[in-house]
C-alpha cells in the first residue's frame, strides 16, 4: 500500500511539480470529456468497477506527452492525456485489464496483465518510444512496465545534466530520520556536524539547498548553509543533487544544488500513523546530563522565557550610562539562575507520524490534497568526551598537548514538521498548486567536563548549558499552463523564512584546588571574564522568490528540440544579533567563591547594599544586518543533431545588490555595499551510445558569493578561549569554471553502472585563514586566495545479484564511490597558513557508499544494510607553526528491516550506527576532539487502515 505513494520511477527534473495531482489532473470532468462513460461524482466507484490513473512520458526525456490517445483494448473506454501526459479512465470492469496508447510520431503500445479490483483507484504510468519511422505496436506487461522504470535512475537518466537522487523508496528502507542522513547516500555527498552537506570535497558555500524548487533561508548566522537536518525524512519525496549547472538554476553554486521535494499524495484516499520507540546504547537507562528546562523545550518552543532580560537589553553595549553597584546589581539579579547541568535516567527515544491524502472530489470538482506531521525525540550522549589544544613542540614540526578536557555532553534533541500540499486542475491545460511546509527542530545540551588551563597554570571544571531551537516556513504557490502541445508554462511564488535562537547559553568555571588523587575544593573562577558568561543569539531570514519558466518544442530536422527560456527575483532580509555578558567578583572571599553557582547569583549577593558583582558586555558580541535582492534572466537551448546526440546550451544571467550594516558590540557601525553583475554560460553535449548507454560532456561557469557575515568588518570571539573573528568588505566572488565527463550504462531494469570524470578551477576562493596578532593571540579572517583546484572521479553500481545464484534474485547490490582531490593556492597575502599549498579545507580524498537490499516478490518484506565511510579531511588550516587540523576516517554501519504483521499493520526494526566508530579529530599527535555517540535500535508499527 505503501508504494502508492510511489510513482513508478517516470521521474523527470520537476517530477514533484508534475507529479503532485497524479489523479486530479486527468480526471476532472473537463480531463475525462472524451470517455465513453460518465464520470462518477462520488469519491466511491460504481460496485464491480475501477479507475486507471497514470502518466503518458516520453522515455528518451522524460517529458510528460499530451494528446496521447489512452484506450481500454474491447471497450469503449478512453481518452487522451493532457498536461504533463496524465490521464485517467474511470468505470472501468473490474479484472485483467489491457491498455493501448497511441500518438503521432511514437510507436504505438500496448499493455497487458493489469490487475484492477472493484472500487479500485489503479496507477499505471508509461513510456512511450519516439519514432521517425512507423514502428510495430510495442506490447509489454503492466509488471514490465513498472519495473522498467526505477524512480531514482530514471531521474538520472533522462536529466539534462548529471544528478543523483534518493527516494521515498529509499528513504522508506533506510534507518535515516532526517534529510541530512538521507542526502548522505548520493555519490560524492558528505554530512558535517549530521547537518551540513558538502558535495565533491567543497565546502558549504558552494552547495545551495532548496524546497520544491526555491531556495531555502539559512538560519546559520555565519555561513550561508541550511541544516538538512531540519526536515523530516517521513515528509520527504526525493532529494536530487544536481551536480552540473545548468541556465535553469541559480548560478551560486558549484559543488551541488540539493532540491528536497515534500511528499506527493497517493492516487486514492489514505490513511497512515506511524509509532517507533528507540534505544541508544550510551544514553537509554543510564544516568546522563540533563539541562534544566523552562518549560517548551520538549516541543521546540521556549517562546521568550529564556530571552535576554528586557532591562539588560534597553543598556546595549552600556557605554553610554555610567552604572554604579546598585545598577549592576540589579542588571544581574534579572539573569535566570541557572548554571549548573542536572542528572537523570535517559528515556527511550520516541518518534511518531500521521498522515492523510487522497484525491476527491469537493462539489464535483476533484483535489489531491496531502496533510502530513511528524515528531521525534532523542536522547543522546557523547561519552569519552576529550577536547585539547595542540602546542609547537621541542623539534621542529612537533606538536604538544595543552589545555586537555575530559567529560560528556548529554542532549535532548525534538524535531517535529508538518506540510499541507492541495492540486487541483483547471481545464484541461491548467494545474494549480499549493506547498506549505514547516519545520522545528531543538538541541538541549548539558556538558560538564575536567581539565587544565595551561597557561593559568589552574585545573578547572567547566559546565556549559546550551539551547538551540531552529524552524523553517516555507508556502509556495505554483501552477503549469499547457498553452499547447509545443508550449508549456510553469511559474511560482514563494514566500519562506527561518529563525535560529540560542537564547541564555551560560558556562560557569570553577577551580580545582587540592592535591591529585584527593577531594578537590571547587571555587569560582571570579576574574576575567571566563568564569560567569551568559550569551544570547538570535537570527530571522525571509526570502520572497519568483520565478517564471516557458517551454517551446519544435520539430528540427525531422527531431524534438526545445528552447526555454525564465526569468527569477529573490528579495532576503537577515537580522542576526548576539550578545554576551561577563559577571565577575574580583574581591569576592574565598566563602563566597565555594557556593554552587546557584546560591551565589541566588540574591543574597545582589541586595542594594552589596559591593560583590561586576557586569560587562564582551567583545564577541555583535549585530548585522543584510539586505539582498537578485535578478536573474536565462535562456537555453535543446538541440537534437541526431537520433543519437544531443546539444544543450545557454547563459545565465544575474545582477546581485547588497547591503550590509554590521556593528560589533563595543564599536561603531560600518556598512558594506556590492553590485556583483554576472553572465554565466553552459554548454552539454549527451550522446546515445546504445539503447542503455549515454556519455554526457559539460563545461559551465558558476560563482560563490561571500557570507553576509564574512563581509562585515567587525571583530567577534568566542567566549572561552576563542580566536578572534573578522570580516571583510573587500572580498570578492569566487568564479569557477567546471568540466565534467560521465558515462552511464542502463543493463537492466533497476541496473545502473556509470563513471564521472569532474575538474573544477577556482578564481579568487574565499578561504578562512590565521593572522597573528602579538601575545600569542590570533584572528581568524577571510581572503581572496589566488586559486584553486578541484577535481576527481565517481563510480556507481547498482546491479540485481539473480545472476550469481537463484537464491539472491530478490537482492541487489549498490555502491558509489568517490575519489578526489584538491589544491588551494593562497598567494601573497597576511595568512600565516601552515600550508599555502593544501586542500581545500572539507575536502576528504573519498567517500565510500555500499549496500544490500532484499525485497521480497510482493514488496511486503525487505532488508537493507548500508555502509558508509569518509576519508580523513581538514577541519581548519593549521597556524604557524602547527599542521592542519584533520577529521580522521569514520565507518558507519546501518541496517534496516520491513516486514508485515497483521492486514493492515506493518512492522519496521532499524539498527544505526553498528560500529559505534569514534569521531575523532587531530593536530599533529594531538587528538583535538574526540568523543562516541552508541548505537541506536529502532523498533516501530505502521498502521494503514
Amino acid at each position: 500500500m505503501h508504494n502508492t505513494w510511489l510513482f513508478s520511477g517516470l521521474a523527470v527534473r520537476a517530477r514533484f511539480v508534475r507529479c503532485l495531482l497524479v489523479a486530479a489532473s486527468a480526471a476532472s470532468p473537463a480531463a475525462t470529456a472524451g470517455l465513453g462513460a460518465q464520470q462518477p461524482t462520488s469519491a466511491t466507484p460504481a460496485t464491480g468497477t475501477g479507475r486507471i490513473v497514470g502518466r503518458i512520458v516520453d522515455a528518451s526525456t522524460g517529458q510528460g506527452v499530451s494528446e496521447v490517445g489512452v484506450q481500454v483494448v474491447g471497450t469503449t473506454l478512453g481518452t487522451s492525456s493532457g498536461i504533463e501526459g496524465r490521464y485517467a479512465v474511470p468505470n472501468i470492469p473490474a479484472g485483467t485489464v489491457t491498455i493501448q496508447v497511441r500518438r503521432i510520431g511514437y510507436a504505438p503500445k500496448t499493455v497487458t496483465g493489469i490487475l484492477l479490483t472493484g472500487g479500485q483507484t489503479l496507477e499505471q504510468n508509461i513510456t512511450v518510444q519516439p519514432a521517425t519511422v512507423q514502428l510495430q505496436t510495442v506490447q509489454t506487461t503492466a509488471a514490465a512496465e513498472r519495473g522498467s522504470v526505477n524512480e531514482a535512475l530514471d531521474q538520472q537518466r533522462t536529466a539534462t545534466g548529471i544528478v543523483s537522487s534518493v527516494t521515498a523508496e529509499q528513504i522508506t528502507r533506510s534507518p535515516d530520520s532526517d534529510a541530512a542522513q538521507a542526502v548522505q547516500r548520493v555519490s560524492g555527498v558528505t554530512v558535517q556536524d549530521n547537518r551540513y552537506v558538502f558535495v565533491r570535497g567543497l565546502g558549504e558555500r558552494y552547495t545551495t539547498a532548496s524546497l520544491n524548487g526555491s531556495r531555502i533561508p539559512s538560519p546559520e548566522p555565519e555561513k550561508r548553509v541550511v541544516p538538512l537536518d531540519l526536515f523530516p525524512s517521513g515528509l520527504l519525496q526525493t532529494i536530487t543533487t544536481s551536480k552540473t549547472f545548468t541556465p535553469d538554476q541559480s548560478g551560486d553554486f558549484s559543488g551541488a544544488q540539493v532540491d528536497i521535494k515534500t511528499r506527493e499524495f497517493p492516487a486514492h484516499r489514505q490513511v497512515t500513523y506511524g509509532l517507533t520507540m528507540g534505544f541508544n546504547s550510551d544514553a537509554t537507562g543510564s544516568s546522563v546530563l540533563e539541562a534544566p528546562r523552562v518549560g517548551g523545550e520538549r516541543v521546540a518552543w521556549v517562546n521568550d522565557k529564556r530571552n535576554l532580560p528586557p532591562l539588560v537589553a534597553s543598556l546595549g553595549n552600556f557605554q553610554r550610562y555610567n552604572l554604579n553597584q546598585g545598577d549592576k546589581n540589579t542588571l544581574i539579579s534579572t539573569f535566570r539562575n541557572v548554571w549548573t547541568p542536572l542528572t537523570q535516567d535517559a528515556p527511550p527515544n520516541l518518534q511518531t507520524s500521521i498522515s492523510i491524502g487522497g484525491n476527491d472530489p469537493i462539489a464535483g470538482h476533484r483535489f489531491g490534497y496531502l496533510l502530513s506531521g511528524t515528531y521525534s525525540i532523542t536522547e543522546d550522549q557523547k561519552s569519552d568526551q576529550i577536547r585539547a589544544l595542540a602546542d609547537r613542540g621541542s623539534t621542529p614540526g612537533s606538536t604538544v598537548e595543552i589545555n586537555k578536557f575530559t567529560g560528556s555532553t548529554g542532549s535532548t534533541s525534538v524535531l517535529w514538521g508538518g506540510l499541507f500540499n492541495v492540486s487541483t486542475l483547471l481545464g484541461t491545460k491548467t494545474r494549480l498548486m499549493l506547498n506549505n511546509n514547516y519545520n522545528r527542530t531543538a538541541d538541549n545540551d548539558a556538558r560538564q567536563e575536567f581539565g587544565s588551563l595551561e597557561n593559568e597554570g589552574i585545573r578547572t571544571k567547566v559546565d556549559r548549558l546550551q539551547y538551540v531551537q531552529r524552524s523553517v516556513r516555507s508556502n509556495q504557490l505554483a501552477a503549469e499552463h499547457e498553452l499547447s502541445s509545443r508550449h508549456r508554462l510553469d511559474w511560482s511564488y514563494t514566500n519562506s523564512a527561518v529563525r535560529r535562537d540560542e537564547p541564555d547559553r551560560s558556562e560557569f568555571v570553577t577551580v580545582l584546588e587540592g592535591a591529585p588523587g584527593g577531594t578537590d575544593d571547587e571555587l569560582w573562577l571570579n576574574t576575567g571574564n571566563q568564569g560567569a558568561v551568559r550569551t544570547f543569539s538570535k537570527l530571522y531570514e525571509k526570502n520572497n522568490e519568483a520565478r517564471v519558466n516557458y517551454l517551446l518544442t519544435f520539430p528540427w530536422r525531422g527531431r524534438q528540440s526545445s528552447v526555454k527560456l525564465g526569468a527569477l527575483y529573490r528579495a532576503t532580509d537577515r537580522d542576526a544579533d548576539t550578545r554576551a555578558f561577563s559577571m565577575s567578583a574580583a574581591g569576592a572571599a574565598d566563602t563566597i567563591r565555594d557556593l554552587p553557582a546557584e546560591q551565589i547569583f541566588d540574591g543574597r549577593f545582589t541586595q542594594p547594599s552589596s559591593k560583590v558583582f561586576d557586569i560587562a558586555p564582551l567583545g564577541q558580541g555583535g549585530a548585522y544586518t543584510a539586505r539582498d535582492r537578485l535578478g536573474a534572466a536565462y535562456a537555453m537551448g535543446e538541440l537534437a543533431i541526431s537520433d543519437r546526440v544531443r546539444f544543450i546550451g545557454g547563459a545565465r544571467v544575474e545582477r546581485d545588490r547588497l547591503d550590509v550594516d554590521a556593528a560589533s558590540t563595543l564599536g561603531a557601525p560600518v556598512s558594506t555595499h556590492k553590485n556583483w553583475p554576472d553572465v554565466l554560460p553552459s554548454a552539454a553535449l549527451n550522446l546515445r551510445l546504445t539503447e542503455a548507454q549515454s556519455l554526457r560532456f559539460s563545461l559551465t561557469r558558476t560563482l560563490a558569493r561571500p557570507e553576509y557575515r564574512e563581509l562585515s568588518p567587525i571583530t567577534s570571539r568566542d567566549v572561552i578561549g576563542g580566536d578572534n573573528v573578522q570580516g571583510d568588505p573587500s572580498l570578492e566572488r569566487t568564479r569557477i569554471w567546471n568540466e565534467d565527463v560521465r558515462w552511464e550504462w542502463y543493463p537492466a531494469a533497476g541496473e545502473v553502472v556509470s563513471i564521472a570524470l569532474f575538474a573544477k578551477q577556482f578564481d579568487l576562493p574565499i578561504e578562512r585563514v590565521y593572522r597573528p596578532v602579538g601575545s600569542g593571540a590570533r584572528t581568524v579572517f577571510f581572503i581572496n586566495a589566488d586559486a584553486a583546484d578541484n577535481y576527481g572521479v565517481e563510480l556507481e553500481l547498482r546491479k540485481g545479484l539473480g545472476f550469481l545464484a537463484s537464491s539472491l534474485q530478490q537482492v541487489v547490490g549498490f555502491t558509489n564511490v568517490t575519489l578526489m582531490e584538491s589544491e588551494i593556492h593562497l598567494g601573497e597575502t597576511e595568512a600565516s597558513a601552515t600550508n599555502t599549498n593544501r586542500r581545500m579545507v572539507g575536502q576528504a580524498p573519498y567517500v565510500i557508499n555500499a549496500g544490500l537490499t532484499y525485497t521480497s516478490r510482493g514488496g511486503a518484506t525487505s532488508a537493507t544494510v548500508l555502509f558508509n565511510r569518509i576519508g580523513e579531511r581538514i577541519d581548519a588550516a593549521g597556524d604557524q607553526p602547527l599542521p592542519d587540523v584533520i577529521v580522521q576516517p569514520r565507518s558507519v554501519v546501518d541496517f534496516s528491516l520491513r516486514f508485515p504483521l497483521y492486514s493492515t499493520i506493518s512492522g519496521r526494526f532499524d539498527a544505526k550506527n553498528l560500529l559505534d566508530d569514534k569521531y575523532e579529530t587531530i593536530q599533529g599527535t594531538v587528538v583535538r576532539e574526540a568523543y562516541r555517540t552508541g548505537r541506536v535500535l529502532q523498533l516501530g508499527l505502521i498502521f494503514r487502515p
